[in-house]
């Protein structure tokens, strides 16, 4: 609910001032995201065929709606290419993406999140087409590996070129960034609406970047409507109309929730072992690397062929029932292998692909299990892998409302939004304090790129009475008061700042020595002639009401260091507020916050 008022408040916001300006450039972006989209699916699509139809003679099995190629040759199985492909791609790969971009290697959503927090909403230029080209490389020859990373890269990369082109600020071309990871990933995924919730869920483990969710739908829906307009609007996978019939279901959709979360675990723990461990102490020049972890991809892949590029359609054949427990359960520890692999040695390519994978084959597994313990309450199995992709991804995400929408759209199954949003929710609990995103941080106070909008809030949390000490008084001076006398008074005082008032002892002004220094040590006789009230300054206070942020801008735009503090009903001067206080008071907020942390 909390989530729901945030974006109708940052919609108001934009009805009112901005809307205009992003979609102009939310349309802009989208467009763009989706002709990416389509160069990046025809590219890949005829790689892989050529590569394994043609040369391999092994057909990869592809998901109802991504059979681009229809064309059929009659090539010998060549087997043995199975083990070689992964290792040419990958030393393909490194070549491409260490000697021209050498941040494009690993996974993109990575990249974006370090672009959005860290560096100013900055991607270089060529990024999105060194990340493409790689990315194709790596998956069309067998490498396990998602299409998220280097199309969302696509995308952000042109927002973040729109940004530098208008000379927008960063908190702007923050908001293109995301914009355009949301155009492409709803275009190549056909996933409008969880593409944009994704795109802002992903950046933290308990917040949501609801600044951008206007633009990221307008992106989203833009890129969606043309890709499908070019390739249809068939969701990827096709499944069977999935029913909720048998309350004992959700018995074993919850044990479903409970067993992604440790295997999520150790997906992240060997995916990033893998880099740390082994491929970063390889003292090798860096090209070469992922054509190491291309060998060891191949190897499995002379196994469980399954395991190969992105198996989305061994994720189809496990939604209409057509594998088995076992091969299903080696499939999850293989394809982890092989991802780890992959990526972990600098391969080009998305996690979240080979994230769904694995869910789907763990929900395979126990869906069939279920059947087998419960074959009256279980009658479709397959609905457990559809569960399975988005409580996996959820958890080692930690962005349980995208995933559940993406698998949504995905597979059209949302008659299965009720167990989605109970299994993701309960794996996600279970799965706080780790991510595969590294660059995921846990919240908006956390980012770099929230650091003034943090201390503005902290600021705007605390009132002036909270810090205000009635003993900080200084005896104001009456309007009356000659300079004359006033020498004297600064005499005997160790203050600068001096609150003027009238005979009702209201605050009519203030006066500081920097102002007053001129009439003292100057013409003698103006020490006769003029009173305090007529040299003194416009008076600027503040009430016990106030917050410390309004209070810091008035001390910021006066000069002064101390400010009156009055009674917001009649005006008397109540003590004076200095702004070493409010620092203070600013500073013990921080710390006791990072204490509770």
């Amino acid at each position: 609910m909390k989530f729901l008022d945030s974006i109708g408040k940052e919609f108001d916001r934009l009805k009112r001032k901005e809307i205009p300006k992003w979609i102009f450039f939310g349309s802009i972006i989208g467009v763009v995201s989706a002709l990416g989209a389509i160069l990046f699916f025809y590219g890949l699509s005829w790689a892989k065929f050529f590569l394994f139809d043609v040369l391999a003679g092994v057909p990869i099995p592809e998901a109802a709606g991504e059979r681009l190629v229809t064309l059929h040759v009659d090539s010998d199985p060549r087997p043995w290419l199975l083990f070689l492909l992964p290792a040419l791609g990958g030393l393909v790969s490194g070549f491409i993406v260490y000697t021209f971009a050498p941040e494009a290697e690993g996974h993109g959503i990575d990249a974006m999140l370090d672009a959005f927090h860290n560096k100013g909403g900055q991607i270089r230029g060529r990024v999105p087409f060194v990340k493409s080209i790689a990315s194709i490389v790596t998956l069309a020859s067998g490498g396990s590996a998602g299409r998220e990373g280097p199309i969302a890269q696509i995308g952000a990369g042109f927002g973040s070129w729109i940004g530098r082109v208008f000379h927008l600020s960063p908190k702007e071309r923050r908001i293109l960034l995301l914009a355009g990871t949301a155009g492409g990933l709803g275009a190549i995924f056909r996933a409008p609406l969880g593409a944009a919730i994704t795109s802002i869920e992903v950046l933290y483990k308990e917040d949501f970047e609801t600044e951008a969710i206007i633009p990221c739908i307008i992106s989203s829906v833009m890129a969606y409507i043309i890709f499908t307009h070019v390739f249809g609007h068939q969701p990827i996978f096709e499944t069977p109309p999935f029913e909720f019939t048998n309350f004992i279901e959700l018995f074993f959709y919850m044990i479903l929730g409970l067993i992604c979360a440790p295997l999520g675990l150790l997906y992240i723990r060997m995916f990033y072992g893998c880099r740390d461990q082994i491929f970063k102490k390889i003292r090798i020049k860096r090209h070469f690397v992922p054509a190491i972890g291309g060998l060891g991809v191949g190897l499995l892949g002379l196994i469980a062929p399954q395991i190969l590029s992105g198996g989305y359609g061994v994720i189809q054949d496990a939604i209409f029932g057509e594998l088995g427990i076992g091969i299903m359960a080696m499939l999850v520890l293989m394809k982890m292998a092989a991802t780890s692999l992959t990526i972990g040695s600098g391969g080009s390519g998305g996690v979240f692909g080979p994230s769904l994978f694995i869910g789907g084959m763990i929900g395979g597994v126990v869906g069939h299990v279920a059947q087998l313990i419960a074959p009256e309450a279980i009658s479709e199995p397959g609905a457990f892998v559809l569960v399975g992709m988005a409580s996996f991804f959820a958890g080692v995400a930690n962005a349980p409302i995208g995933a559940l929408l993406m698998v949504s759209e995905m597979t059209g199954g949302y008659s299965l939004l009720p167990q989605l949003m109970l299994i993701s929710g309960l794996a996600l609990l279970f799965s706080r304090k780790w991510s595969i995103y590294e660059k995921q941080v846990k919240n908006k106070f956390a980012s770099p790129a929230h650091l003034s909008d943090a201390t503005i809030n902290i600021m705007k949390g605390m009132q002036v009475k909270k810090i205000f000490n009635p003993d900080t008084y200084i005896i104001p001076l009456p309007e009356d008061l000659r300079l004359k006398e006033l020498t004297n008074v600064v005499a005997h005082s160790k203050e600068s700042f001096f609150p003027v008032v009238n005979d009702d002892f209201k605050l009519v002004g203030v006066l500081s020595l920097r102002v007053v220094r001129k009439y003292l040590f100057g013409d003698s006789s103006l020490g006769e002639l003029l009173v305090v009230g007529e040299i003194a300054g416009k008076p600027i206070t503040v009430r016990l009401e106030d917050d410390l942020f309004a209070a810091l801008s008035k001390f910021l735009s006066s000069g002064y260091w101390e400010l009156p503090v009055v009674d917001s009903q009649n005006g008397e001067m109540l003590g004076v507020l200095n702004l070493t206080d409010v620092f203070s008071a600013y500073h013990s907020e921080i710390s006791r916050l990072k204490e509770k942390e």
